[in-house]
């Protein structure tokens, strides 16, 4: 049986697409349903948000469903209705934070050309890395089920690769491998240096080498 107070709203809301009519009901209705995908968004931006928080202050071992949820008084049922689980939310960090690399390498790239171009290229990667180093851990160092290179890969890590491969479109068939190495070498450094496996003192040694030996081979093709 239904409560009284929702016989109620369910009364009204007949009584009130009686008096409407089908066309202003069904604006009605839209609008509802904008309102709560609005609500549900915001949402989702909120848990993702407090995640990164927490992160960044105490590493991810301290993010967990329950201090989510304590942290920004939503249910635990509420986020698991988001995300399904813990690592749920940690791949929805992840993917955010490609596509934030995404901008960045394309802000970078839209910059400078030639041998500017990878100077830039690396030097924005290497800053997003250091910036935001809980971020860059979700997205490479943990084991979270995001698909990379296949036809699952999200829309964020596709068009934060896009970017890497516009630096060596000229080069045919080898454009994908170069980008991977670059890619690689610009990983390791900014992992390496993460982990203080690097010394910090060397890098822009490290950088500027890095640089030469991908550069001098965009400005070669570039050239013919």
């Amino acid at each position: 049986m239904l409560s009284a107070k929702r016989r109620i709203h369910s009364a009204l809301i007949f009584s009130s697409n009686a008096i409407m009519g089908p066309m202003e009901a069904t604006v009605a209705s839209n609008r509802i349903a904008e309102r709560k995908l609005r609500d549900r968004q915001a949402r989702r931006a909120q848990i993702i948000s407090a995640a990164r928080r927490i992160a960044e202050i105490e590493g991810w071992p301290s993010v967990t469903v329950r201090r989510l949820s304590d942290e920004i008084s939503y249910s635990q049922p509420v986020l698991y209705a988001h995300f399904g689980s813990r690592e749920g939310i940690l791949s929805a960090v992840a993917v955010e934070g490609f596509h934030e690399l995404g901008l960045a390498l394309e802000k970078a790239k839209k910059r400078a050309k030639g041998h500017g171009a990878v100077e830039g290229f690396a030097s924005a990667y290497l800053a997003f890395a250091s910036s935001s180093p809980a971020l860059y851990e979700v997205m490479f160092s943990l084991s979270l089920d995001v698909s990379f290179a296949s036809s699952a890969t999200p829309a964020e890590l596709q068009f934060a690769f896009a970017q890497l491969m516009e630096l060596f479109k000229s080069h045919g068939s080898k454009s994908e491998a170069l980008s991977e190495l670059f890619w690689a070498g610009l990983h390791g450094l900014a992992e390496l240096t993460r982990t203080k496996r690097l010394p910090r003192s060397r890098q822009k040694e490290r950088v500027k080498a890095l640089v030469e030996l991908f550069a001098c081979r965009v400005e070669r093709n570039s050239q013919l």
